[in-house]
């Protein structure tokens, strides 16, 4: 079934590394630049915000410890400790003395300042500044909200600074949806569950009464897509994240329904379906309407995903005698194939950007995360062990996060997370056992 459910996957992929600029004698604005290479972390500063009102200080400090988590967690920058700074940030709006920074080699401050104002209402303003250019980097900005969203304005804060800097996209303001795992192996229980990308705030979206697999987050974040097997056989349902509300999906009849992801414009949805012992690829609106058959061969064909802009769906399929990966048009047609390395392929999932596909390999005993090229060119393996599975990317298409499992019979599955230059592996933290990530869009 594991086969069947594509839980096992490949990545294999080109990805440029990201090498910080040079501190910034010259001129031009400060920014780390995407280029082959070794990196070397763009040192920053950044001095506890300022508590501009009465209560604010210990939100201030925790704001400020968020943020530099963020970026520290990148890979792609150092922060200088407290104990080396020369100078203090003790009001918004003094003057920077700019001197003092370059003497610690701080390339980048940050500033920042919080407010508690009536009615407990909480207020973030925060700029960046390039200190060996002496100049600001972008106007500066303010986020409004309430004090129990102070990690989301933290994230937004670090999401503004990382995308300045290095001119990527952002991710931190995001969520992930996953499959939270208690219990021994063989007798483990698994439940929905969501929680910030860094692995706090974490909440459950269905008990553990059933086992549920394979949750996708929909391209506005609000629903999610999981294979739940409460019936005795796999069935897909429909699950509203903001009242947990759900529903089964009207699929066609057959013995088993699993692998769905959304359309981009969350409109439909495709599938694998199993009928009389054959597995192929549907699509159907998310009501049940206009069901389509996109694959008719005498294999297993599964584990869908959408490009981008929608017209075409990468997928895995045993048809040439092994599981490896093709694309198609959305609408069906002869698929080519675009895996041609040793092993086997599974779990393909599209860039956000569009020029990426990240996949699951099985070869000489190992697992890897990898990434490749849309005509399977410039593959690249990011990760290897025993079990490497389920690759899920981060908003930006910079960030995959899989699930990790150690091998024996008390293994448990763990998420991680790898840059797709193949750098900055590490665990996300959870409190429990944790599979198939799915990362959220941005947040509103």
């Amino acid at each position: 079934m594991q086969r069947l459910l594509s839980l096992l996957s490949f990545l294999a992929l080109v990805a440029l590394a990201a090498v910080p600029a040079q501190a910034q004698q010259q001129s031009g604005p400060l920014r780390i630049e995407i280029t082959e290479g070794v990196i070397e972390p763009l040192p920053f500063a950044l001095p506890s915000f300022v508590a501009e009102t009465a209560g604010a200080q210990d939100l201030a400090d925790q704001i400020s410890r968020v943020v530099a988590a963020d970026l520290v967690g990148t890979g792609l920058f150092r922060e200088i400790p407290q104990s080396a700074f020369i100078s203090s940030l003790t009001s918004f709006a003094s003057p920077v003395q700019f001197a003092d920074w370059r003497a610690i080699n701080a390339q980048a401050l940050i500033a920042g300042a919080v407010t508690i104002g009536s009615g407990g209402r909480l207020t973030v303003k925060f700029r960046l500044y390039d200190v060996f250019a002496g100049q600001e980097m972008g106007d500066g900005l303010q986020f409004d909200g309430t004090q129990e969203g102070w990690r989301r304005m933290a994230h937004k804060v670090a999401d503004v600074v990382y995308a300045r800097i290095t001119g990527e996209g952002p991710y931190f303001d995001s969520r992930v949806v996953f499959v939270a795992e208690t219990g021994t192996k063989g007798e483990r229980k698994k439940r929905l569950a969501i929680m910030d990308y860094d692995g706090f705030g974490a909440s459950y979206l269905t008990d553990s009464s059933t086992i549920v697999l394979a949750p996708r987050f929909s391209p506005t974040g609000d629903r999610v897509l999981y294979t739940s097997y409460e019936t005795g056989f796999p069935r897909i349902y429909l699950l509203d994240v903001s009242n947990v509300g759900r529903r089964e999906l009207p699929i066609p009849s057959g013995e088993m329904a699993f692998s769905p992801r959304f359309s981009p414009d969350a409109r439909t949805v495709v599938f694998s379906l199993t009928q009389g012992g054959n597995t192929d690829i549907w699509r159907m609106d998310l009501n049940g309407a206009n069901p389509q058959r996109l694959t008719n061969a005498p294999s297993i064909e599964t584990a869908p995903s959408f490009s981008p802009d929608g017209s075409q769906i990468v997928f895995e399929s045993d048809r040439s005698g092994t599981q490896q990966l093709y694309i198609m048009p959305a609408t069906g047609g002869e698929p080519r194939r675009i895996s041609f390395g040793q092993g086997r392929y599974g779990s393909p999932v599209w860039s956000p950007r569009g020029d990426l596909i990240a996949f699951t390999k099985q070869s000489k005993g190992r697992f890897h995360i990898g990434v490749m090229r849309l005509d399977g060119s410039e593959e690249r393996l990011l990760t290897a062990s025993f079990l490497d599975e389920s690759p899920s990317w981060a908003p930006n298409g910079r960030v995959i996060m899989f699930t990790r499992e150690t091998q024996g019979a008390g293994g448990m599955a763990s998420l991680y997370s790898v840059d797709i230059s193949g750098r900055n592996l590490k665990r996300v933290r959870t409190e429990t056992g944790a599979s198939d990530p799915a990362w959220s869009p941005l947040l509103p």
